[in-house]
């Protein structure tokens, strides 16, 4: 099955942010790259569209629902601090499709590796096959 892993698009600094956190939304740079990955998450042939459901990985996916004309679910297994094992399980419920998931950097270092490359709007194309993960290529942000 592949993989769609999307870190979510720049929301600015955290320490800069007065408030929740997870109501931290994307900055002007964020949104020109959600805009971006929306047709490059249409060209790897994105047919769901999954997200933490934090505010900059919400917004980080809202122009790819509309381009693409699925709806965007929000799960709490792509939340900051969720472990591999709880992504995994959620990757078995979403097999038969080709998922995209916003998520946070620290959940995808779990997936892929610390010491893989993961910039804000960036993705990972990965090859599941049930808890094995084959890292087939990483997308920088455009």
């Amino acid at each position: 099955m592949r993989v769609l892993l999307v870190r979510h698009a720049r929301a600015g600094d955290r320490e800069d942010w007065v408030g929740d956190d997870a109501l931290r939304p994307l900055d002007a740079k964020g949104r020109k790259q959600a805009k971006r990955l929306a047709k490059t998450l249409g060209r790897l042939g994105a047919t769901r569209l999954v997200s933490s459901p934090l505010v900059r990985c919400v917004q980080t996916f809202e122009p790819a629902a509309k381009h693409l004309r699925v709806p965007l679910e929000e799960r709490e297994e792509l939340t900051e601090g969720s472990n591999r094992a709880e992504v995994l399980a959620l990757l078995e419920e979403l097999r038969g499709s080709v998922p995209a998931l916003s998520t946070h950097g620290d959940v995808i270092a779990n997936l892929v590796g610390w010491e893989q490359p993961c910039k804000k709007g960036s993705i990972w194309v990965l090859e599941v096959d049930g808890r094995e993960l084959r890292r087939e290529a990483y997308l920088p942000p455009a």
